[in-house]
């Protein structure tokens, strides 16, 4: 009980502090249910993009992972933009860098590079046109030429591969949070849950992918709770987003196939505690390099424009 009031004590603390920086606070649906429940926008990455490129707050707050932050430094570079916890990192991010991007493109020369927006601003400066799980197969259709690299998630390359008809190149990289789950697990759930519908993120290796009724993104699964008929729901994906389902859908049942791997511990590193620290002194900011900061924003800013051209997309 303690506990409890002295949570709701700094959640109060912290929505007083908000409005009186005029802050907007993003937070991904993986992030802890007590931080998403002060979000002003909760969502995913293609939604807090365009939030943190349309809001005209003064400070934007980024409860999510480093690179999320960085860009929304990158379309607001006129802003503040706080990052509760500097060392909520993205191991897969770190798969891809700068360098090794660049020496790639010599081998592949005039071969377009899609970049998921999991990857550094420095990775998107080097990139063509940056995507999200939401709308990869839209932009990989929308690049000239017959083949892509995509960076650096090789299970969501794998995918789109199957989704579209050109070559796509994989960058090595993965989410293990993703790439953990196995279909073993998958079937067992299956077993367990036969009337369950099976919704898989598609950051998923290719045999659990094939496994599911449904591949789609953190908002997609969302959409698909609310709207199906269906009572029961196996979640391959981090299990932060389990708050929401249960929130919006009281009346249905959500499993996870093995919640100790679907756990993102750098996803789960902004605390209350940490959110109230970063709006009482308003730090720690991410900022960009303004050369590195142009180039990467006109990668986001055609992903952006591909996505806006479907109505209904969010």
């Amino acid at each position: 009980m303690a506990q409890d009031t002295q949570q709701a004590e700094l959640s109060r603390h912290i929505l007083e502090l908000k409005r009186k920086h005029g802050a907007v606070i993003l937070v991904h649906l993986y992030q802890r249910p007590e931080i998403q429940d002060l979000g002003d926008f909760v969502g995913d990455s293609l939604g807090l993009s365009r939030q943190a490129a349309a809001s005209d707050a003064g400070v934007i707050v980024f409860c999510g992972v480093h690179f999320m932050a960085e860009s929304a430094a990158i379309l607001s570079p006129d802003k503040i933009v706080l990052l509760p916890e500097l060392r909520a990192g993205c191991p897969m991010a770190d798969m891809v860098t700068a360098e090794d991007l660049i020496a790639k493109k010599r081998e592949l020369p005039g071969v377009p590079v899609v970049c998921y927006v999991n990857s550094s601003a420095a990775v998107k400066a080097e990139s063509d046109i940056c995507c999200t799980s939401r709308n990869a197969v839209q932009v990989v259709d929308s690049v000239p030429g017959d083949t892509v690299l995509f960076v650096p998630d090789r299970n969501l390359a794998n995918y789109i591969g199957t989704k579209t008809n050109k070559k796509v190149i994989a960058w090595d990289g993965f989410c293990a949070t993703h790439d953990n789950i196995t279909a073993a697990e998958v079937l067992r759930a299956r077993r367990e849950h036969p009337d369950a519908l099976v919704m898989v993120h598609p950051e998923c290796r290719p045999e659990v992918v094939a496994l599911a009724d449904h591949v789609l993104s953190t908002s997609g699964m969302l959409r698909l709770a609310r709207g199906s008929a269906a009572r029961e729901f196996i979640v391959g994906t981090e299990q932060g987003i389990l708050h929401q389902l249960t929130r919006q859908n009281p009346e249905k049942v959500f499993h996870l196939p093995n919640s100790k791997k679907q756990y993102c511990p750098n996803m789960k590193k902004t605390t209350l505690p940490k959110l109230a620290w970063a709006l009482e002194r308003l730090e720690p900011r991410i900022t960009v390099p303004e050369p590195v900061r142009v180039r990467a924003a006109t990668a986001l800013e055609r992903m952006l424009a591909i996505s806006g051209k479907r109505a209904g997309n969010d």
